[in-house]
């Protein structure tokens, strides 16, 4: 019997259709091929390729939230900081080009939004004021998707045999002996994308801190 085409049928399609062509092969005659069905069975639920870019990328932020509402009650803001950036990028790398893929795209649940006003609320109790609050994370978001889409870009050379990035081919075309500097700040760029994740998140931890830091000092003068 086949499948009734929903828009969440298509999504799951095109998502692993995604990890098999990667974003720029990613095409709505493949999804539907891969379906079963011609093209324009799908054009009576999207647009156009954008628009399923979309709905994947929205698919994407809903099992994000549903993660993050399962965060403990109370969560101290750093923390649940730093759950954010772990939650996000665990899902950006489950996906071929998924940081790439979700750049950019328009949230079609408005739902995924609301999710986001007990958040903000907890901020705002922790020494925080919408504009801090906002800007923090906008912030780690955009630090998240950059990273990730270094990372994958990276990871995917490798895989294919692509030693470009390599810190050996890296060290050979600055000149370690006349270049020392450069050579070293490589594994500092590419090696270990763990510990450099973790340490920049940090970084931005901190920096967030300090805007609650002078948010709470100017209340406190007030």
């Amino acid at each position: 019997m086949t499948r009734r085409l929903t828009k969440a049928v298509i999504v799951a399609a095109a998502l692993d259709a995604l990890d098999e062509t990667g974003l720029d092969g990613l095409t709505l005659r493949a999804v539907a091929s891969r379906l079963g069905v011609q093209p324009p069975a799908l054009y009576w639920h999207f647009t156009g390729k954008q628009d399923l870019i979309d709905e994947m990328a929205t698919e994407i932020w809903r099992q994000v939230t549903a993660e993050l509402t399962e965060l403990p009650a109370g969560i101290r803001w750093d923390e649940a900081m730093h759950a954010f950036a772990r939650i996000i990028r665990q899902a950006l790398l489950a996906r071929r080009d998924g940081a790439k893929m979700v750049s950019g795209t328009y949230l079609t649940d408005a739902g995924l939004l609301k999710e986001q006003e007990a958040g903000l609320a907890s901020m705002l109790d922790q020494g925080f004021t919408v504009a801090t609050a906002t800007q923090a994370y906008q912030l780690l978001y955009s630090f998240i998707v950059g990273f990730c889409i270094e990372e994958q870009a990276v990871a995917q050379a490798a895989a294919a045999g692509d030693d470009r990035y390599s810190l050996t081919s890296r060290a050979e075309r600055v000149g370690a002996a006349t270049h020392p500097l450069v050579t070293r700040a490589g594994p500092e760029i590419f090696a270990d994308p763990d510990r450099r994740y973790a340490s920049l998140v940090g970084v931005i931890v901190d920096a967030a801190g300090r805007t609650r830091d002078s948010g709470v000092a100017r209340g406190r003068q007030g």
